[in-house]
């Protein structure tokens, strides 16, 4: 035990030493400084180790990075810096732009991003014309909410929308994790969605002994759940899609990706049904 908690200090200063560095730092987490030149890339490093965040952290943007590469505010800023160099302007220009950026609200739709469905739940025809992909935690009262939208939505384009679930448990949700494996192994057995529906509608009753009630009553074969949940079968696959929402621009649940675009609203059939049909007509 002793050693253990040595060896999980260690990790723990490293990764404060490793934070606190940003101010030194010539790599920033989900930050692409590839096609720069060095004076373009030194000139971005030090805008964003001077200018703020725009998330409200009180940090800079470059420490944001560091110490929160979730944020989507400070990867959208540190892209717009990398882009404004690369045309060519001044570090004064683009600290100019850069703060000019900062205070205009981000787009509905960020650019797109490629994302992986392979595998993952979904609902809709699977060569549909619109992919809607969905970040979500099952403990998120947002979440819930927007699970009732999302399905709304598959239903109003049924030839046209395929809607993929991906997971992304929040830390501060302490069964979050269980819940999104569990669904996992719901889906192995082809019952992802009874079960999804079943903890969305008593997202605050979720742990472990309502889990195996909901999987019974969706007719789960019981002793492989059961089994599956034990031996963690599906947590490294939780962390992947995890990393993934990361480095897609998730900071947050829910988050919907419309044809890999981001979507920055709030995901309700009004506002989503014009971007479908818009995407339709391309």
């Amino acid at each position: 035990m002793i050693r253990r908690s040595i060896l999980f200090l260690a990790v723990a200063l490293l990764s404060l030493a490793q934070q606190s560095d940003w101010k030194k730092a010539e790599a920033l987490p989900g930050v692409d400084f590839s096609g720069l030149s060095k004076p373009q890339r030194d000139a971005v490093l030090t805008v964003v180790r001077t200018e703020p965040c725009a998330c409200g952290c009180d940090m800079k943007v470059a420490e944001c990075r560091m110490k929160d590469p979730a944020c989507a505010f400070s990867r959208r800023l540190a892209a717009f810096a990398i882009r404004t160099a690369s045309s060519g302007k001044s570090e004064a220009a683009i600290r100019a732009e850069l703060d000019k950026y900062a205070k205009e609200p981000p787009p509905l739709l960020d650019p797109p991003v490629k994302l992986s469905i392979a595998g993952a739940p979904f609902k809709g025809p699977a060569d549909a014309k619109v992919t809607i992909v969905e970040f979500s935690d099952f403990q998120c009262p947002y979440c819930a909410k927007a699970a009732v939208e999302a399905s709304e939505v598959v239903q109003k384009f049924p030839k046209d929308v395929k809607l993929v679930f991906k997971q992304f448990p929040l830390e501060d949700h302490s069964q979050a994790s269980l819940a999104a494996e569990a669904s996992l192994a719901a889906q192995a057995q082809g019952k992802f969605w009874p079960l999804h529906d079943k903890m969305y509608a008593n997202f605050r009753q979720i742990n472990r002994a309502r889990i195996l009630v909901w999987a019974t009553e969706a007719g789960l074969d019981m002793n492989r759940f059961r089994a599956e949940l034990d031996a963690r079968k599906y947590a490294a696959r939780v962390k992947a899609e995890e990393q993934e929402g990361e480095a897609a621009g998730v900071g947050g649940t829910p988050t919907f990706f419309i044809n890999g675009k981001k979507f920055n609203g709030v995901f309700e059939v009004n506002a989503i049904a014009p971007i479908i049909a818009d995407e339709l007509k391309k």
